[in-house]
């Protein structure tokens, strides 16, 4: 058995004296305690010395790796064919089996025999003192340390965090300039202003046009569209703005000059961020896109700190100010930070937007850890991700065909009649309108129809105004029996109350005359009495 150890200053090769030793672990480190016992249990077969500290930093990144170079693969190849081999590394065994064909042994046992090799290991290997080794070890340890420090260029995701800032700040400086061209040449040209709407194409139209007395000799075509050329020329002719210098319009051609320039800086800082978010973030730029994407990055302050961030947080991402004046004023929270200028989210509804962007924010931070920890570059998850969400968008706003998982088990209901459902095939959440034959062009055929449909109505409708005359007749005698009739109504209840008015006053008059003829006879019988 030959065991494979791997030194600072290069490959050794031990041939295992000993073998059944190994089959005691505990006392095996024991073996190893003197100079002399460790000669009796291994020997040195070969050794390949490294030439430079390059060849051996590659040799030490392969092995952190678990991969096999190509120094040791020929080493390995002249010493170690057709016997059994002793690796510390699992793994790099198993890619040594495959590709030499050497069988190889690890387990504890190993371990503890490479330990002891390891406290030897001076006096194992002939010509290899300790003031060698030891400055080989120091500087191999501070290049594979450098190495490890030092991350792949494509994957650096502080270039995007300086590259989106630089393209915010640029927007602002571009608007700021681009005012002040306007403001600067409206005074010569103030209705230009209004015709071209484009910042840059003003710009340009400034610098190619010069004073307006030169705008109706000029060719625009490479610059507006031949409408907007059309008007700026008519309007060049009647302008009422006022003259200036060669001076003054030399400071304007200087300022529209920048204004051109930091425009086309602007369009390759942007074409170099898509690229490096393509390169790094893959599947959140396929989400949300690039700006939006690197907006989150460079908030988080980069990509891993990013991948830490739950879902919840990155939905809400960029609203921070909002979020705490909610919790300290006890109102709703916001739904959306940063993410909302997805396109996923513009497209939906308002009333789905907060619904969208969780989901959003889901998939996001799914994406975001395979982009940050993964180790492929596709961006196949992303795809899968916005699928789903689009998926998800669809069936909120009901254009998503009705499953038949979602239909309720057991015996099957009736459905409802519904004319607007057509045929066997499955119906959308919102339905069609169904044919209307109705609504055809009419023929010669149908047009003679409603004529005479039209013919018959104006004849049963004249019948009846005839006999609506004579019934209009009847009613203004009834009404005015109906005016004379109150009348004598009228008079009859008064006659009635004078009747019984007078009968009334005879009754009281009878009354009054036997009141009379009783006292007249008491009056006669007291005299009689008295008498």
């Amino acid at each position: 058995m030959l065991l494979l150890f791997e030194t600072a200053a290069g490959y050794a090769l031990f041939k295992v004296l000993k073998e059944n030793k190994l089959q005691e672990v505990d006392d095996l480190f024991e073996e190893f305690s003197s100079l002399d016992k460790a000669q009796k249990v291994v020997k040195l077969k070969a050794f390949s010395k490294f030439e430079n500290t390059t060849e051996a930093l590659a040799a030490a990144t392969a092995l952190v790796d678990s991969k096999l170079g190509k120094g040791l693969k020929k080493f390995l190849k002249k010493h170690a064919v057709g016997e059994e081999l002793a690796v510390l590394d699992k793994k790099l065994g198993g890619i040594v089996q495959e590709k030499l064909g050497i069988n190889c042994v690890y387990n504890n046992s190993i371990m503890e025999l490479t330990r002891g090799v390891r406290n030897q290991l001076q006096g194992l290997i002939s010509g290899l003192s300790g003031t060698d080794l030891r400055p080989m070890s120091l500087g191999l340890s501070h290049s594979l340390s450098r190495y490890k420090l030092k991350f792949s260029p494509d994957k650096v995701d502080t270039m995007i965090v300086q590259a989106i800032g630089l393209l915010d700040d640029l927007d602002k400086e571009l608007n700021t300039y681009a005012m002040r061209v306007r403001e600067w040449y409206g005074w010569h040209f103030p209705e230009m202003t209004k015709i071209v709407a484009d910042n840059i194409q003003y710009a340009k139209s400034v610098k190619f046009t010069g004073t307006r007395e030169n705008a109706a000799k000029l060719d625009y075509s490479g610059i507006l569209e031949e409408d907007v050329e059309t008007r700026l020329k008519e309007a060049a002719v009647i302008s009422m703005g006022t003259e200036i210098s060669q001076e003054d319009l030399s400071s304007i051609d200087d300022l529209a000059t920048q204004v051109i320039e930091l425009s086309e800086y602007r369009a390759q800082l942007f074409e170099y961020l898509k690229s490096r978010m393509a390169a790094i973030a893959p599947n959140l730029t396929v989400l949300v896109g690039e700006l939006v994407g690197a907006r989150l990055i460079a908030h988080a302050g980069s990509l891993v700190n990013l991948a830490k961030q739950p879902a919840s947080t990155v939905q809400i991402l960029g609203a921070e100010k909002a979020l705490f004046r909610a919790l300290k004023t006890k109102h709703e929270t916001p739904k959306y930070g940063l993410i909302y200028h997805a396109s996923l989210i513009g497209q939906s509804s308002p009333k789905f937007k907060g619904k969208i962007s969780r989901v959003l924010a889901a998939k996001c931070a799914l994406s975001i850890r395979v982009d940050a920890l993964g180790d492929s570059a596709d961006a196949s998850i992303g795809i899968e991700s916005r699928a789903k969400v689009e998926a998800r968008m669809r069936q909120l706003e009901g254009k998503v065909l009705v499953s038949e998982g979602a239909k309720p088990k057991g015996k099957e209901q009736p459905q409802k009649y519904d004319n607007t459902k057509q045929g066997s095939a499955p119906a959308m959440a919102t339905q069609t309108k169904a044919y209307n034959a109705d609504a055809d062009v009419a023929t010669d055929i149908a047009k003679e129809e409603k004529k005479k449909k039209k013919k018959k109505r104006d004849v049963e409708a004249a019948v009846p105004s005839a006999e609506e005359e004579v019934p209009k007749k009847n009613k203004k005698k009834e009404a005015e029996a109906a005016e004379t009739t109150p009348i004598a109504e009228e008079e009859a209840p008064k006659k009635k109350k004078k009747k019984e008015g007078a009968e009334v006053a005879e009754e009281n008059g009878s009354h009054e005359v036997t009141k009379k003829e009783k006292k007249e006879k008491k009056e006669k019988k007291k005299k009689t009495a008295d008498e």
